[in-house]
C-alpha cells in the first residue's frame, strides 16, 4: 500500500515502516560516530523502548556499549489493510540493525504495568542475560490498571489549585488560540500519580531484586521534564508534575531499599522535544516550536539520541557526575538556563496567530512530529508501494 500521514488532532494514526526504519537508521549512524561509552552497561532493561527517549536508551546502550539489551514496549501490529504504530516499526528496525552487528537483543510486547510481562521480562533474563546493570524506566501512558486490585486508573493534564489559561498551538488547524484549563480534583492528582508516578518503577525494581537478578552496583533512571516558568502551570505544577515528583520519592525509596547490591536511582531530566508523549500536552507544541527556534539560533538544540549519549557519558557513566538538589541528573541545561529562557518568554508575549510562522520554528516542529512516525524524511519514497506487514 501507499502509506501517507493521517493526523488527527495532535496524533498520527498511521506510520511508515520504511520511515521508521530510517529513524532508527539515523539515531544508530549518530551514536556509532562518537566515542565508544566507557564503563558502559552490559545487560540492560528498557521499560519502554520503542519510541523517544526510550528507544534513543536502547540504541545508545546497544551501539554505544554493546549491550545485550531487553525492551519492554505495548505496540500495535500491522495487518494487510492497517500499518502497525510507529514503535512497532520502530522495534522491528532496531532488531534488524541490531542482528546485522552481532548483538544480542529481545523484544516483549505487552502491559508492562503488568505482573505478567514483569514475569516473562524475569524469566528471559534469568535463561539468557544473567544479572542487569541498567534498568531504563520510559513509560508515558494513559492508563494504568493496578495489578494488585485490578482497578484502572486514568491520569489527566490539569493544573492545580486554580483555572489557568494561557496560549497554545493547535497543530491540526495551525492555530495560536487561547485554551483555559479547569483545575484538577484530589481525585485527578491521585490518579496521575498512580499511572505516571513511581510506584511502577518501584513494582519493576522489586521484582528484579526478588529474583536475584540485579547485579552489585546496578544503575535504575525514570525520565522526567522539570521545565521552567512558561510550562510550569500545566506542566511541573500541575498533575503531572505532581506524578513526576512521586518519582523523586521513589527514587530515593529505591536508594535505601536496595542498598545491599548498592542500586543508584536517579531521576534523569530531560529537555522539551516533540515526542508522542510531549504532543498530547497543552501549551507544549506552541512552546516546543519556540524553544527550538531559540536554541537552534544558539547552536544547542539536541534530539533524542543526543540528549541519551550525553545522559549516558556525562551522567549514568561518567566519574562524578553533577547532581541537583533533590539528587536529578540534568541533561536539559541548554533549555533551561536564564538566558535562553528569556529570550523564549518576550517570544510567547509577542507570537499571535499572524507571526506564529515568523516567530516559531514550526517546521522544525512538525518535521520531528511527522519524522516519530516515518514520514517526512527526504530519502524515503513516500509514493512506493510497500508492504504494512513487518515482523519482528
Amino acid at each position: 500500500m501507499v502509506i501517507k500521514p493521517k493526523i488527527r488532532g495532535f496524533i498520527c494514526t498511521n506510520a511508515h515502516p520504511v520511515g521508521c526504519a530510517e529513524n532508527v537508521k539515523r539515531q544508530i549512524s549518530y551514536v556509532k560516530q562518537q566515542p565508544p561509552i566507557e564503563n558502559a552497561p552490559k545487560n540492560v532493561l528498557v521499560i519502554g523502548c520503542s519510541t523517544g527517549y526510550g528507544l534513543a536508551s536502547r540504541i545508545t546502550a546497544a551501539f554505544g556499549g554493546q549491550a545485550h539489551t531487553l525492551g519492554v514496549c505495548f505496540e500495535k501490529e500491522p495487518t494487510e489493510k492497517k500499518t502497525a504504530t510507529a514503535g512497532w516499526y520502530n522495534t522491528a528496525a532496531f532488531h534488524q540493525e541490531a542482528e546485522s552487528e552481532g548483538l544480542k537483543f529481545h523484544s516483549i510486547n505487552g502491559d508492562a504495568f503488568s505482573d505478567e510481562i514483569k514475569q516473562e521480562s524475569i524469566d528471559y533474563i534469568k535463561n539468557n542475560m544473567g544479572k542487569i546493570d541498567l534498568v531504563v524506566y520510559s513509560l508515558a501512558s494513559p492508563k494504568r490498571k493496578d495489578p494488585e486490585s485490578g482497578e484502572l486508573y486514568s491520569s489527566v493534564l490539569k493544573p492545580i489549585g486554580k483555572q489557568y489559561t494561557t496560549k497554545t498551538y493547535n497543530t491540526d488547524k495551525d492555530q495560536v488560540h487561547e485554551v483555559t484549563l479547569d483545575p484538577a480534583t484530589d481525585d485527578d492528582i491521585a490518579n496521575t500519580v498512580k499511572v505516571m508516578g513511581g510506584e511502577d518503577w518501584e513494582r519493576w525494581i522489586k521484582a528484579l531484586h526478588d529474583a536475584d537478578l540485579l547485579a552489585n552496583d546496578c544503575q535504575t533512571t525514570a525520565y522526567t521534564y522539570i521545565g521552567k516558568k512558561l510550562t510550569w502551570p500545566i506542566y511541573g505544577h500541575a498533575t503531572i508534575g505532581r506524578a513526576k515528583e512521586d518519582l523523586d520519592r521513589a527514587s530515593s525509596a529505591l536508594d535505601e531499599t536496595y542498598k545491599d547490591v548498592n542500586l543508584k536511582a536517579y531521576v534523569s531530566s530531560l529537555k522539551a522535544l516533540v515526542t508522542q508523549a510531549s504532543s498530547a500536552i497543552p501549551v507544549m507544541p506552541l512552546y516546543i516550536s519556540l524553544i527550538y527556534g531559540v536554541m537552534k539560533e544558539e547552536g544547542t538544540h539536541e534530539g533524542c539520541i543526543e540528549q541519551i549519549y550525553r545522559l549516558f557519558t556525562e551522567g549514568l557513566y561518567a566519574e562524578n557526575p553533577e547532581l541537583d538538589e533533590a539528587g536529578r541528573l540534568h541533561m536539559d541545561g541548554y533549555e533551561t538556563n536564564d538566558k535562553t529562557q528569556a529570550k523564549v518568554e518576550a517570544l510567547w508575549d509577542k507570537v499571535t496567530q499572524e507571526n506564529f510562522h515568523d516567530l516559531a520554528d514550526y517546521e522544525g516542529y512538525h518535521n520531528d512530529f511527522l519524522n516519530l512516525f516515518g514520514f517526512g524524511f527526504d530519502n524515503v519514497d513516500y509514493d512506493a508501494d510497500v508492504n504494512p506487514k513487518v515482523n519482528w
